[in-house]
């Protein structure tokens, strides 16, 4: 006989349903999309570090030049797309937008030569960087809104969500802009020859540095068998440049290393630039119109740092004068005129940019110039400082004291950087000029 009865129900296999994420952004991986999306942008960053560093080096570097600045940079990379999908909500939303503003970085080269003097090399890879940093922005801002905390005390959501916001701040100031500012300094430098407005007869000249770098460069020949190095460039040296050749001194004046017409990469920080100093003294020492133990070097900023720099190596650099001199690394921007508070929040983002540009520019951080300038003496020293200027230059009070003599400090209140010239054109160029007459002509 036949009775309704309920459909067979199958009690032995029960049905489980998937949980649903965490509140908060803690669900432990990510959707394969988007990993994929952060794992693509990131292979495109690597292979403009691939392109930078081993395919398409800098004129006159080789691949085993770049082990550091290539090797390290890949590992990182390599390292977070690994761990991406791994991590929590909140950390890919924070590493997306960290590695979106790096990969930014790493495209302002390509940016800069492509607008000055057209893309070629690995500037179609840097280009690429930035789209592929705007993705992982938009990525990492998608990835913290959707993983945001959404149950809970409203009061206690939304603070959490200002103090998130407060320390992602300070990572980005102390740790991600230092980076960045790293990696553009290390591989962005003028691109093409200033315009000659030297007014003097002149040359065009070459010389090789110790590493095998080609360097080029404007020499104005002697008439009193004296000659003096004007650093670092051929555009800001200028004005000095026509001021001691109407004084009869030869004048060098020549595209530093990875700038203009000269092979290598930039380091704006001027690391490794006493090698140009060096190769520019031994072009001089070639010159016949140039007396033994007649040369001197002017710096000014960064290249006033390196002539000191190169002075405590190089005794053949009879007489220097610095202007304009700062901070290059570490332990000099801790030495500034700070405040103990003011020094403890730069500290962060200083030694990050100080690694980072190790790293970048393959170099380990030069000395600290207090610890060189001893070294220049007996040999003059002349330093001019614009205390005024937010530049750091109150250093050159500390590199006065702790040189040798004969020395000199001649500070300009009113000057801007590097602006002495301008300031007060007539003393300057009296005591400049009697400066070397004393040092190199008697």
């Amino acid at each position: 006989m036949l009775t309704d009865r309920a459909p067979d129900t199958v009690l032995d296999e029960p049905t489980t349903t998937a949980p649903a994420p965490r509140p908060g952004g803690s669900r432990p991986r990510a959707g394969h999309r988007e990993a994929a999306l952060f794992r693509l942008a990131i292979a495109v960053i690597a292979v403009h570090v691939i392109d930078d560093n081993y395919l398409q080096p800098q004129p006159g570097t080789s691949a085993g030049d770049h082990l550091v600045s290539g090797l390290v940079p890949l590992a990182v990379l390599g390292l977070a797309a690994w761990a991406y999908p791994r991590l929590t909500g909140g950390l890919r939303g924070v590493m997306a937008l960290a590695f979106g503003l790096l990969g930014i970085a790493a495209g302002f080269e390509a940016v800069h030569y492509t607008n000055t003097v057209g893309a070629s090399g690995d500037d179609f890879t840097g280009l690429l960087c930035i789209p592929a940093g705007l993705m992982l922005l938009g990525l990492g801002a998608v990835t913290l809104w959707r993983t945001r905390r959404i149950e809970g005390n409203r009061a206690w959501r939304y603070a959490r969500r200002v103090l998130l916001a407060a320390a992602g701040v300070v990572v980005t100031y102390t740790v991600v802009i230092a980076i960045g500012l790293g990696y553009v300094t290390t591989h962005v430098g003028r691109a093409v020859v200033p315009a000659d407005q030297l007014g003097v007869a002149h040359e065009n000249v070459s010389f090789t540095t110790s590493d095998g770098l080609k360097l080029e460069g404007w020499y104005i020949p002697s008439r009193n068998g004296a000659a003096v190095i004007s650093f670092p460039g051929r555009k800001g040296p200028q004005k000095q440049a026509r001021m001691l050749a109407r004084h009869g001194y030869g004048v060098l004046l020549y595209d530093r290393r990875g700038e203009g017409k000269s092979d290598g990469e930039p380091n704006s920080w001027g690391w490794g630039g006493g090698k140009d100093i060096d190769a520019g003294i031994a072009f001089l020492q070639r010159r016949p119109d140039v007396k033994q133990g007649r040369i001197g070097g002017i710096g000014l900023s960064v290249g006033g740092e390196m002539m000191l720099d190169a002075a405590a190596d190089n005794d053949a650099l009879k007489a220097v004068v610095s202007e304009g001199a700062g901070a290059r690394m570490f332990t000099e921007e801790m030495d500034m005129d700070m405040t103990s508070a003011e020094k403890a929040l730069n500290a962060p983002p200083a030694w990050f940019k100080q690694a980072s540009i190790a790293v970048f520019s393959n170099q380990s951080p030069p000395t600290n110039l207090k610890d060189l300038v001893p070294k220049i003496a007996p040999r003059a020293m002349f330093l001019i400082a614009a205390p005024n200027a937010p530049t750091g230059e109150d250093l050159n009070r500390g590199y006065y004291k702790a040189a040798g003599e004969p020395k000199t400090l001649w500070e300009i209140p009113e000057s801007k950087h590097v602006g002495g010239l301008t300031a007060r054109p007539a003393e300057y160029e009296r005591r400049v000029t009697r400066f070397f007459d004393e040092a190199l002509l008697q």
